[in-house]
């Protein structure tokens, strides 16, 4: 089979840390073909989606003492060439958020893909739909408190209430721009404003959860079905718990009560297209759905001497 990846710039990866390497190698260990592109080469030609591919040869990681050893070069390139995606067997949109004006654009291109002959992972339809903050808005029984707003007024009542909150910006990733917040805070109005582009813009603001200094679980889900989990606690004086902020991967198991939240949002990803999906999880709330990108196989492998990515491709094939 050919698989294609949508992806950022290959020479920014981490291989030891990279979700979207991990696939990448488990559909060429697995014996497919394997190519990739960025959002910016993709085209419509003929009413059919288009991109400049490049074949990618990958030399896998490898498991030596407890950490991922990385040998270089850990990939190559061929010649790139134009094709239709739909001469691939599945392409997968893996480019990192946030999710801007140019980024909706490409999903429009991948509208372009006959879906009886490529599976797009994930659709195209599913992740306009799927803002990654308010998209857990309609799963209101597991989620903590939540607003969203732009209003200062609105958004200090709610924290007044709740005691203290957590402002994130609806287009950040990977913790950016997140906010622990106090109503008694001095600077309370300039960090509303800061993050409202002056009231021009709405926030999300969840009740602080007392349970995220033990940490904020990621929970991958394929199909719909949850295949494994890591956590991620904050170190030092930070209260983020994300990897890209410092926080620490630490193994863990999911809990009963976190596999009927899965249970509860599984069959609307379905529905929506949404096949690989990180859900995070904080003292059994759920507080993200990450449709875009979503990261941690390489964690839940280092810990549970799993293969993620093989059982992605695996359910690709079939």
């Amino acid at each position: 089979m050919k698989f294609a990846f949508i992806i950022d710039p290959i020479s920014q990866f981490d291989p030891s840390h990279d979700s979207s390497v991990a696939i990448m190698e488990a559909a060429q260990e697995l014996g497919h073909e394997v190519w990739i592109t960025q959002a910016q080469h993709l085209s419509v030609i003929d009413s059919k989606a288009w991109a400049l591919l490049e074949p990618v040869q990958l030399t896998p990681i490898e498991l030596s003492a407890g950490r991922w050893v990385v040998k270089k070069p850990w990939y190559k390139l061929d010649q790139a060439v134009n094709l239709p995606l739909e001469s691939m067997d599945a392409v997968f949109m893996r480019t990192d958020p946030p999710v801007t004006i140019p980024y909706l654009y490409a999903t429009y291109i991948l509208d372009y893909i006959n879906p009886e002959k490529t599976l797009v992972v994930n659709s195209p339809k599913g992740i306009r739909a799927a803002n990654e903050k308010m998209y857990a808005l309609q799963f209101q029984e597991v989620i903590p408190k939540t607003i969203v707003s732009q209003d200062k007024a609105v958004i200090r009542k709610f924290v007044e209430e709740q005691g203290a909150g957590v402002l994130k910006p609806l287009g950040g990733k990977a913790g950016e721009g997140i906010l622990f917040i106090e109503a008694s805070d001095r600077n309370f109005n300039s960090l509303i404003e800061v993050s409202t582009k002056r009231g021009q813009e709405p926030v999300m603001v969840q009740a602080y959860l007392p349970a995220a200094k033990d940490g904020d679980k990621r929970i991958i889900m394929l199909d719909g079905t949850p295949i494994g989990a890591v956590n991620r606690i904050p170190t030092g004086k930070e209260f983020r718990g994300n990897m890209a902020v410092g926080g620490t991967a630490a193994k863990t198991e999911i809990t009963p009560q976190e596999q009927q939240i899965c249970a509860q949002v599984g069959p609307k990803l379905q529905q929506d297209g949404l096949y690989f999906v990180g859900i995070d999880v904080i003292g059994g709330y759920l507080t993200e759905v990450n449709v875009t990108s979503p990261t941690g196989i390489r964690e839940i492998d280092l810990f549970n001497n799993t293969r993620l990515g093989k059982k992605v491709i695996e359910w690709v094939c079939r």
